[in-house]
C-alpha cells in the first residue's frame, strides 16, 4: 500500500517529533507491532521544497503543501488491513494524519476507507517469499527452527523414554509458535456494512 497524503507544511514539525518519539517508545506502537498481518509499516515527510529533481533544467515545483507518504506490506485483503489498523491503534492513527488535509478521522471506518482510497497509489507488482505466511508466522518459524536445533543438540540421542518426555514439553512450551500455513478467510467489517 502507498498512500501519499497533503499536509500543511507549517505543521509537518508536530509530525516529525511524534515520529520521533514512536522510534524512541516502541512500546507506544505496541497494538501496530502485534498485528500479524502487517509485514511493514512506515510514514516519511517530504518538505514541499524537498522534492527531489532529475535534471537541472527541471523546473522547480511551486507547492503549498508537504507531503506524508506511507508505505506498508501486508497480507489479508486490503480492507482487512485497513480495518485491522483502525483497530489497533485508532488514536495513534489519528495523531499520525491528524494534520493532513481532508483527514476524516479513522472512526467511523467508511470515511477514512474513502480517504485512503482517494490518496492511494495502486501498487501494480509486489513480491512476497512466504505467500501464506504473515509476520509473526515468519518470527515463530525462526523461533520454532532456533528451539528444534538446541533440542536435538540435547535430547537427539536420548533413549527413548527421555526423548519422548521432553519432546512433549517442549511441545507444550512452543504452542504459541506452531502455526496453520494455510490460506484464512477474509473478515472485514467495513466490507460486511457494505453487503459485500
Amino acid at each position: 500500500m502507498n498512500v501519499i497524503t497533503p499536509i500543511r507544511w507549517y505543521m509537518t514539525w508536530i509530525n516529525k517529533v511524534i515520529f520521533w518519539v514512536a522510534l524512541r517508545k516502541p512500546a507506544t506502537l505496541k497494538g501496530l507491532i502485534t498485528l500479524s498481518l502487517i509485514h511493514y509499516a512506515r510514514w516519511v515527510i517530504i518538505g514541499k521544497n524537498q522534492f527531489p529533481h532529475l535534471d537541472e533544467r527541471q523546473p522547480k515545483e511551486k507547492l503549498n503543501y508537504a507531503y506524508m507518504l506511507f508505505f506498508s506490506n501486508f497480507n489479508g485483503s486490503w480492507a482487512q488491513y485497513v480495518d485491522s489498523f483502525t483497530f489497533a491503534i485508532p488514536s495513534g492513527l489519528d495523531l499520525f494524519w491528524k494534520w493532513n488535509i481532508r483527514y476524516p478521522k479513522s472512526v467511523p471506518l467508511t470515511p477514512f476507507h474513502s480517504y485512503i482510497q482517494f490518496n492511494q497509489v495502486q501498487t501494480d507488482h509486489y513480491y512476497n517469499a512466504y505467500p501464506m505466511a504473515a509476520a509473526n508466522d515468519v518470527k515463530a518459524a525462526k523461533t520454532l527452527k532456533a528451539e528444534l536445533i538446541a533440542f536435538d543438540a540435547s535430547y537427539g540421542k536420548a533413549e527413548p523414554e527421555q526423548f519422548l518426555k521432553q519432546y512433549k514439553a517442549l511441545l507444550r512450551s512452543l504452542q504459541h509458535d506452531l502455526g496453520d500455513m494455510q490460506p484464512t478467510p477474509i473478515v472485514s467489517l467495513a466490507d460486511q456494512a457494505k453487503g459485500e
